[in-house]
């Protein structure tokens, strides 16, 4: 079963996206936003693209400045959840503490000033590697967490000047936790050794993306935690890169 459709996966995503902060580490879907809300000054705001956007609360974040947001995933569980938010303003959920014990959460857009917002969302269940060709112009695409889970990364990033319009913004957060279980290893663009060099996958990004896109800031760190339960957190370390489409 792929692990992005089961029941403790969403749980833990909605607590990541909408829960409480955890040692002093702001929420990661929220910063992420606002870097791109910041990238985006003086700029044409009127279509942004949250590729991989889990549970939603990017998609949610860019509503506050852009005209419309479509936010894809691959995973059915994880869009019905965003969906359902978006359409209800409430989801509620599991959030195991220990064993079987825990409890129901309710998180509401209205209290995250998010409800007006929500109104310019949609979401889509979809292949970021495959996107259908109604996906195109947008002046924003986010990709978060995404690049080290997908098939064919160097296919991705070929394809998705494609979909921006001219001088559009393309950001790409991730921790680059590459595993064969999502990306096979003929297909990894870094982490590893190349003619006794070591290649990191920023180093493959800027190979591939160099012929449309230009590095638009220098890449920085975003922190972010997970609570898996009240004894069990995974505090990962994201690099967020930022390009704009020059041809």
């Amino acid at each position: 079963m792929n692990v992005y459709e089961t029941d403790e996966l969403l749980s833990q995503y909605l607590d990541f996206h909408f829960g409480e902060s955890h040692f002093g580490v702001g929420n990661y879907p929220a910063r992420c936003a606002r870097i791109c809300q910041e990238l985006m000054a003086g700029r044409d705001k009127l279509k942004a693209l949250d590729l991989g956007c889990a549970v939603g609360r990017t998609a949610f974040e860019l509503g506050r400045v852009f005209d419309q947001v479509v936010g894809v995933d691959l995973s059915s569980r994880f869009v019905g959840a965003a969906a359902t938010l978006q359409k209800d303003g409430a989801i509620d959920f599991f959030r195991r503490d220990e064993g079987e014990l825990g409890k129901r959460v309710t998180v509401e857009l209205e209290n995250m000033d998010l409800a007006r917002a929500a109104e310019k969302v949609s979401f889509a269940t979809g292949d970021a590697c495959n996107l259908s060709e109604d996906h195109r112009n947008y002046d924003l695409i986010f990709a978060g967490n995404l690049i080290d889970r997908l098939q064919d990364p160097a296919a991705f990033l070929m394809d998705i000047h494609n979909r921006l319009s001219e001088n559009g913004t393309l950001v790409i957060s991730s921790p680059y936790t590459l595993l064969e279980d999502f990306t096979p290893r003929a297909n990894w663009i870094g982490g590893f050794e190349h003619n006794g060099q070591p290649r990191t996958v920023l180093d493959g990004m800027r190979e591939v993306l160099t012929d449309h896109f230009e590095e638009i800031q220098a890449p920085e760190d975003v922190p972010f935690v997970i609570r898996e339960t009240r004894r069990k957190f995974q505090h990962t370390i994201a690099e967020l890169s930022a390009w704009r489409r020059v041809r």
